[in-house]
């Protein structure tokens, strides 16, 4: 379906964000493909049984987990990224067993008439049902009883689902917007940071006004950012003009912007130094992604250990993107259930024979290392040889399945 109409999905995306075909080919069409062929290759893997780890509490049970389909999965996909992040999910809902049901965004009205023009085409509507439309429709759907929902979208929404999710006791994966805090170490090279920071900021729904960059997504965001920076209290040096009906907000700069300011619910500002960089993020709600710019290891892992965030990027920014929790393997194990199966031992059942639980005691009752924690090494491996000639030496003697 993607190889055969990549012209019609450049075209959508076009009429929707404005985005070159060239960017479109690169970031979705090229993604889409390439995580299909990597489900397609890894599926066998990633569906087979598993043996547990070894456990001296439960390895005479011979635990497997085995990879089961959820059910039905409803996947309601965002506009930004309208293919790569409505398809990659949809296929690892199917490469794990289930059926689908998907509402695109209606903010990308041309992109989700297309889905819904060519998923019954390629494949069977008793697998992948397509269902457009806006919060009527939504609201509907989400009255349904699905085995498993998946949201990629904003926070607002998200609580709207995980409150209709929650009378079914239906569970939510949620990949959620956020702000994209980026510390920049005074040390590095601030012309290559600045470049990538803008380059992020300009895509892939940029305002800009130019056949190479896109456009906002609709005229409620332009009027979100008009009202932005007409509440402003801090001085525009660069750009501010806005075009509502050509969705077109130029780039624009604010110069000393205050935390307090109305640009800080979309926008940044500059921080004394990285304690108070981290400080900051740390006081905002989890941020989607965290973006350090240093060529200083301890600077870096500084950020990061004190930071918590969806992703994090070093000396990059839209990269991120390509990979998270609703692609890959990821979103393979999302929609699978993990069962265990194991081997019921005799042993359990009455009567009990002492002769029985002394060699379970032995096998099972675990010796706690000293109070001051020492114990030599030789000491410790005597003790796991015991353990294991025991556990045999039961194994053999008392243990049978039922």
């Amino acid at each position: 379906m993607v190889e055969d109409n990549q012209e019609l999905f450049r075209e959508a995306i076009s009429s929707d964000l404005g985005r070159p075909h060239l960017e479109t080919e690169l970031l979705e069409m090229n993604g889409v493909l390439l995580e299909l062929k990597d489900t397609y290759d890894n599926i066998e893997k990633w569906s087979a049984p598993k043996k547990s780890p070894f456990s001296l509490l439960w390895f005479s049970l011979s635990p497997t987990t085995r990879k089961e389909p959820k059910g039905v999965i409803l996947v309601i996909s965002p506009f930004n990224y309208p293919f790569f992040l409505t398809l990659c999910p949809v296929a690892a809902a199917i490469a794990a067993g289930n059926t689908v049901m998907l509402k695109p965004s209606e903010l990308s009205p041309a992109s989700a008439s297309l889905l819904a023009d060519l998923i019954p085409k390629y494949l069977d509507p008793e697998l992948v049902r397509v269902v457009n439309g806006g919060v009527p429709e939504i609201t509907k759907i989400l009255e349904l009883p699905f085995n498993h929902i998946l949201y990629i979208g904003n926070n607002r929404v998200a609580k709207i689902i995980c409150a209709a999710a929650a009378k079914h006791l239906t569970p939510v994966a949620l990949e959620l917007g956020g702000k994209c805090p980026c510390v920049i170490d005074p040390e590095c090279n601030v012309k290559v940071a600045a470049k990538r920071i803008i380059y992020n900021e300009l895509h892939p729904v940029d305002p800009k006004k130019s056949g190479m960059l896109g456009r906002i997504v609709n005229e409620r965001h332009v009027d979100r950012l008009k009202n932005l920076l007409d509440n402003t209290k801090d001085t525009i040096v660069f750009g501010g003009e806005v075009d509502r009906e050509a969705r077109y907000v130029a780039p624009t700069l604010i110069r000393h912007v205050k935390r307090d300011d109305s640009l800080m619910s979309d926008s940044a500002m500059p921080v004394k130094d990285v304690d108070d960089a981290i400080a900051f993020i740390n006081s905002m709600e989890e941020a989607l992604c965290v973006y350090v710019f240093t060529n200083d290891s301890k600077f870096k892992n500084k950020v990061m250990d004190n930071t918590q965030s969806g992703t994090a990027s070093t000396n990059e920014t839209i990269l991120h993107v390509m990979d998270g929790y609703s692609t890959g393997k990821a979103a393979f194990d999302d929609f699978t259930h993990f069962r265990i199966d194991y081997t019921a031992m005799s042993a359990r059942y009455t009567p009990y024979n002492p002769a029985a639980l002394k060699r379970l005691n032995m096998l099972l009752h675990p010796r706690l290392p000293p109070r001051n924690g020492g114990g030599s090494i030789m000491g410790k491996l005597w003790y796991m040889f015991g353990i294991a000639a025991a556990g045999a030496a039961y194994v053999t003697l008392a243990m049978t399945p039922s």
